[in-house]
């Protein structure tokens, strides 16, 4: 079905570059999109009543009834224009109405320039969710320079000039005290003109029941729409009207704190406060969260991707990828249309058979704050799908092996020695796995195995274009809050810390056996995203689990008391954070200790258990698994327990501060 555009084009601009207009209005059953000018909703609903009377006319038919102007109305979209993307704003009683007019969008732009509103409607949530589109859904940027780009772009105008910031999620237009106080630098005429049409908008409601126009940061108490009730700025003689105008900026001002007086993006509150007003008020933030219930350090780190959706028990994949076929030059699309995707949804489509919906997305980076991957791939996805066979939603978390084929290759190894590499690498990491838990690490329960098919594209020209296998391993996701990410007011909780320091503890003991580190071995891993806490009904720490244990037996000769200083950080850390940090401190150390005794006296107690798990693999003093765990576990035995824990203890600050001296008299 064509659409009909009446008006400018939404991307269009004019000859000062400026974007002609910023909202729109598509009437579905009419096929029509109507971008004409003004700029408010309802009076462009009024604009096409009024066209259509006119074509009915045409054709010697009445005009429409109020009922049937009530229903044409209740059949419309509404949309906001950004520089790139239309957004729909959907009403969430009609969601059929608004991926009907996404549908017909997509005949004049991409669909991936469509955007959704409103995903803190649960309605609207659950429509994008079945249809495997949570990549369609509005996105808040982190950075401070993309935020302040975002709030200097929502401005709007109605009949005049874009003297207002338009929040795309209520609709409503918000005057700045410094953009009012502007319009004294106008004529007459455009003072008044201006004047009159904040007066009409001030004191309307649009169909969200939020007011047309308000005014930002402004104690209404003491100045709001009933400021400019009654008037008629018109029929003023020029005194008169600088007169009131003189009045109402007195009262705007006055009713301002002086802090958001001026509109300065450098100015932290008045940057903040804008940004809240306009964006977060709708709760379009922190979408991840929103949608799957992820844990705080997913916020807005998510790519959502392209997968497909089922009708009628089929899966069809989204038609964006038909578009990134035809247009291979296009580097942004390409990205957008990751074929790891469509393999995983294809893996998950055979393992479970029975899939209502699954939405795939991309973690671009490390969510570890000090551990960028500066060699091997960097694939992370999180998968959602819901199985008919499953009570609850299903949650999977998706690694790709480190080194893999397309490593190997690059490093100009032959195909037959790049697969045989990359499953011997497999083995050790599977083989590492199972070393941390006889050890005594708190590992997910299960992890699978699994292979996507890719087509090498790296650095080895010879084989440009073969096809591999990619090995990736899944897992379930785990609720909770990584332990470095943890927010402050919960160290506040009475018992939180002395909870947390004993788990913590104890990880830290199993973590040091295992020697993770990184950096063939340098820089010690623990504490800094791959600890997750999970927390009892009472809201106090009850488990703390290891979600990866990236780095494990890369460190494997040195004396464990080498990194005593690295393991009194966890302590040192929450030192001005936890109210008792000297309790903290001893619970966490009497926690390590305990766990460390369990684990020593557990293999002296079942030797051949732990010497003989891996006999069968190979065993080469360069670095075999074998080697590195025979390592390990004499290091175990050699150990003295008590002397690593006072290694430790003379590292942590605030057991070794000397007293605070009593006041003289």
């Amino acid at each position: 079905m064509q659409l009909e555009l009446i008006g400018p084009h939404p991307f269009a601009r004019d000859e000062q570059d400026r974007q002609i207009t910023r909202i729109g209005t598509l009437f579905p059953p009419y096929s029509t999109l109507w971008t004409q000018a003004p700029g408010v909703h309802a009076l462009q609903r009024l604009g096409f009543i009024e066209r259509v009377n006119q074509e009915r006319a045409a054709k010697a038919l009445p005009p429409l009834t109020l009922e049937e102007e009530e229903h044409l109305t209740a059949e419309s979209v509404d949309l906001i224009f950004e520089a790139d993307h239309i957004l729909i704003r959907p009403d969430p009683d009609h969601m059929d109405l608004a991926c009907l007019a996404d549908e017909l969008l997509q005949n004049l732009v991409s669909k991936r320039q469509v955007k959704y509103l409103s995903v803190a409607d649960h309605r609207v949530r659950e429509a994008i969710k079945h249809r495997g589109e949570y990549w369609r859904l509005s996105a808040i940027p982190r950075s401070r320079e993309a935020k302040q780009r975002m709030v200097l772009g929502s401005r709007v105008g109605i009949h005049g000039l874009p003297i207002y910031f338009y929040n795309r999620l209520t609709g409503t237009r918000w005057l700045t005290c410094q953009e009012f106080e502007n319009l004294g630098k106008l004529d007459d005429a455009g003072l008044a003109q201006h004047l009159q049409e904040i007066t009409d908008h001030a004191l309307l409601r649009n169909r969200l029941g939020r007011p047309e126009l308000d005014f930002f940061a402004s104690d209404l108490r003491r100045f709001g729409a009933r400021q400019f009730a009654g008037a008629s700025y018109a029929q003023l003689s020029p005194e008169q009207l600088r007169a009131k105008f003189e009045e109402l900026r007195e009262h705007f001002r006055s009713a301002v704190h002086e802090a958001f007086r001026t509109d300065d993006c450098h100015n932290k509150a008045w940057c903040q406060r804008i940004f809240a007003t306009l964006f977060l008020e709708g709760n379009e933030a922190q979408t991840e969260q929103i949608l799957s219930g992820l844990s705080p350090e997913f916020h807005m780190q998510i790519e959502w991707l392209p997968g497909g959706r089922f009708e009628e028990g089929e899966f069809l994949f989204d038609s964006i990828f038909d578009e990134a076929a035809s247009h291979p030059e296009d580097d942004e699309l390409q990205l957008l249309c990751d074929p790891r995707a469509k393999g995983i949804i294809f893996n998950l489509i055979r393992e479970y058979g029975d899939i209502d919906y699954v939405n795939v997305g991309r973690v671009p980076e490390s969510l570890s704050l000090d551990r960028p991957q500066k060699q091997g791939r960097r694939g992370v996805y999180l998968a959602e799908l819901r199985a008919r066979s499953e009570h609850a939603i299903i949650k999977r978390f998706i690694r790709l092996q480190k080194w893999g084929v397309w490593e190997r290759l690059d490093e100009g190894k032959d195909l037959l020695q790049a697969i045989k590499e990359s499953d011997d690498y497999t083995d050790y990491c599977l083989d590492r796995r199972l070393g941390c838990r006889q050890l005594g690490m708190n590992l997910t329960r299960r992890v699978s195995l699994r292979h996507l098919n890719e087509t090498y594209g790296g650095t080895a020209a010879r084989f440009q274009g073969t096809a591999i296998r990619t090995v990736y391993f899944e897992r379930e996701y785990m609720h909770g809050i990584a332990t470095d990410k943890l927010a402050l007011e919960k160290y506040a909780r009475p018992g939180y810390g002395p909870k947390l320091a004993s788990l913590l503890g104890r990880a830290a003991a199993t973590n040091l056996i295992v020697g993770r580190a990184l950096d063939s071995g340098k820089r010690p891993v623990f504490d800094d995203g791959d600890e997750v806490v999970h927390e009892g009904e009472d809201g106090l720490p009850a488990e703390v689990m290891v979600c990866d244990h990236t780095g494990a037996f890369g460190e494997y000769k040195l004396p464990l008391e080498t990194f005593a200083a690295y393991y009194a950080r966890s302590v040192n850390l929450r030192d001005k954070v936890v109210p008792d940090s000297q309790g903290f401190a001893t619970a966490y150390l009497d926690a390590f200790r305990d766990q460390f005794l369990h684990i020593q006296g557990d293999y002296r107690k079942r030797r051949r258990a732990f010497d003989t798990l891996f006999k069968q693999c190979n065993y080469d003093p360069a670095g075999s698994f074998a080697y590195r765990w025979e390592c390990v576990l004499r290091r175990l035995d050699q150990t003295n327990p008590y002397a690593l824990i006072e290694a430790i203890r003379q590292h942590i600050w605030v057991l070794n501060r000397e007293p605070a001296k009593p006041a003289s008299a």
